[in-house]
């Protein structure tokens, strides 16, 4: 693994949406950090853990202080884990994958449902390009619900107090205090 500066580097580098070109230097960090993630994942989803104890794991795989309001039921994978930004009271339901390396940031409140997968990370569309990455942050507001089997892509806002219904497939932004159903989700009421 290349230096913490570096490291930290990168990562800020990822937050800011440059790309990560196939067999670069950045992309043999980026394989050392998904290989950390998926050791500190693998101890997370091993065996029985306290409530204390998966907030420590999960502290160790973001690099970051975790809440004591911060819940989780395992099973949970992230690809990179540094790039996963909580706020206060915060849910995850079982069976969560997260690709963060784009910036996954999920405010007070929020409720994330089983089997929910947040992405970060597009592939080129070009051939030429499509072994490069381009990351995108996700954001999820305060007191959202993300229902059980939906999917956010890359560069996705979730307003705060929205509703996603389960198993949506989420390729826009969903404004404040919206509820948005299906695939692609499409805004049918508000709150």
């Amino acid at each position: 693994m290349k230096s913490n500066k570096e490291t930290k580097d990168f990562l800020d580098s990822l937050l800011r949406g440059e790309p990560v070109r196939a067999g670069s230097d950045e992309s043999v960090i980026l394989h050392a950090l998904a290989d950390d993630a998926i050791k500190i994942c693998t101890e997370l989803n091993s065996s029985y853990h306290i409530p204390e104890e998966i907030r420590g794991i999960f502290a160790r795989l973001t690099g970051k202080p975790i809440s004591g309001t911060f819940r989780m039921f395992p099973p949970f994978t992230a690809d990179c884990g540094k790039n996963i930004f909580i706020g206060e009271g915060v849910f995850f339901n079982s069976g969560c994958r997260f690709q963060d390396q784009g910036g996954i940031y999920i405010d007070d409140g929020a409720l994330i449902g089983h089997n929910v997968v947040i992405a970060t990370l597009n592939h080129g569309i070009s051939p030429a390009e499509r072994h490069d990455l381009f990351p995108a942050p996700v954001h999820i507001g305060k007191n959202a619900w993300i229902g059980s089997g939906s999917v956010i892509l890359p560069g996705v806002t979730i307003g705060d107090n929205a509703v996603v219904g389960a198993g949506s497939v989420v390729t826009k932004d969903v404004p404040a205090a919206a509820i948005a159903v299906g695939s692609p989700a499409r805004v049918i009421r508000e709150v």
